[in-house]
């Protein structure tokens, strides 16, 4: 077995490594026994150079072994999830979790926090008073059972190397490896103990991934190595160029799924993309013969009210509100500040920097700049105008809610600059771009 600064020498010099190397460096790795420059240099050094497939799949399965691995076969269903790479105004997992589980699938979905400019499917959950997004194994494994699905946070002991590894990537410039983020987001997944993972991999503006040759690129190597992992993988390309719910923030995402889930409003790309998520995860799960069906199947769990009922059950079975689908108002939390954004000229909705639409969020307390920053959850936009709007001067293009005047004031700034007219109405782009998968 090869010393760590060999393995690292190999790595820079273009050489491929053996699982056995592979496997030594990541357990150095999680007892501590090698440096954080030791394991930032290995970053480096597959950041530049890349991996084979063969080698993503024994750093993902290397990660995966340094912790806990769920086993879900006790459950009367498969086991199934869906991980998107981030975006504006993406609620996606707050709808898709209920509708699926509703369709007889189930769903034990660990989520993540903001990252950046992206919202975070926990710091939603987070805002719903009692709402436990970090419940100890007992009480999700009976969520689950029970109700078919649960929205909760990373444990300790799932996939611990990755932790490691990612704060060291996140402030050594290597975040941007095709081969490190497949082997971050998988071998979280995989030690999760799914039978199908669907990935929503976003490509625009509002993206990590800005390009779509980047984003097809991302897709092809997780489901690749996902396959090699051993785990049913299949990826939908959708598109960031502009939020995809009309709303972004925290609590005002919450109120939007559940405007979703119970009929009151349907943003027309958050369903295009719901739907096509939930019929990809229904068909890999085996529920459904084919997309067509699994659609048809996921459109009667909304209309029937099944989801919506199956969300306010998982929220009270996990500590919140037991009438949060009834009195949702009630229970999330309100900014006392809310101002217009109003339209700089006429026209038609031609662009939206979604990036900024974001990172307005942030700055107004709704994401964090530092890890350890509190969420506002009350602070957010809402009532976003999409790309083919048709708007007058002074027009409100979007409803800021902020916690004092100066906040909304600078918010608004942002927002204005971030939208784009023209006179001609846009060709706007499908929020749903292809699969990726066998």
């Amino acid at each position: 077995m090869l010393l760590p600064q060999e393995i690292i020498r190999r790595k820079r010099d273009g050489h491929t490594l053996d699982a056995a190397d592979i496997t030594a460096f990541i357990n150095a790795m999680s007892s501590g026994s090698i440096t954080e420059g030791q394991v930032a240099a290995f970053a480096m050094a597959i950041f530049f150079n890349g991996m084979k497939r063969d080698e993503a799949v024994a750093l993902t399965l290397a990660m995966r072994d340094s912790g806990d691995i769920l086993d879900w076969s006790d459950l009367p269903g498969p086991a199934v999830d869906k991980h998107s790479t981030g975006g504006v105004g993406d609620n996606v997992s707050l709808i898709l979790a209920p509708i699926v589980a509703a369709c007889g699938a189930y769903v034990p979905m660990i989520s993540g926090r903001g990252l950046g400019h992206t919202g975070g499917t926990l710091d939603k959950m987070d805002s719903i008073p009692g709402y436990r997004s970090q419940p100890d194994n007992a009480l999700f494994r009976k969520v689950v059972h029970e109700v078919g699905c649960a929205i909760i946070g990373q444990t300790a002991n799932l996939a611990p190397a990755d932790k490691r590894f990612y704060s060291i990537r996140d402030v050594t410039a290597t975040v941007e490896s095709i081969p490190l983020i497949t082997a971050s987001i998988l071998s979280k997944k995989l030690s999760a103990g799914l039978n199908a993972l669907v990935l929503d991999v976003k490509s625009g503006n509002g993206a990590f991934m800005t390009r779509n040759r980047d984003a097809v690129s991302l897709a092809e190597s997780i489901v690749a190595v996902a396959a090699g992992a051993g785990l049913t993988t299949t990826a939908v390309l959708t598109d960031m160029n502009e939020p995809l719910a009309l709303a972004a923030g925290n609590a005002v995402e919450v109120r939007n799924a559940v405007d979703f889930l119970t009929g009151d409003r349907r943003d027309t790309r958050l369903e295009a993309v719901t739907l096509a998520l939930a019929a990809e995860m229904l068909v890999s799960a085996k529920l459904a013969p084919n997309h067509k069906a699994a659609t048809d199947k996921a459109s009667e769990a909304l209309s029937s009210g099944k989801a919506a009922e199956i969300f306010g059950r998982m929220v009270a079975g996990l500590g919140g509100p037991t009438d949060f689908i009834s009195r949702t108002r009630h229970h999330l939390a309100v900014a006392p500040i809310t101002h217009e954004v109003k339209a700089a000229q006429a026209g038609y909705v031609a662009a939206v920097d979604t990036r900024a639409i974001g990172v307005a969020v942030v700055t107004l307390g709704g994401g964090r700049i530092r890890p350890q920053d509190p969420i506002d959850h009350a602070v957010g936009i809402t009532a976003l105008q999409p790309i083919g709007a048709r708007m007058e001067e002074g027009e409100p293009i979007a409803l800021v809610h902020a916690r004092t005047d100066a906040d909304a004031a600078a918010a608004v700034k942002v927002i204005q600059a971030a939208y784009g007219f023209s006179e001609r109405k846009p060709r706007t782009i499908a929020p749903v771009l292809r699969r990726v998968g066998p």
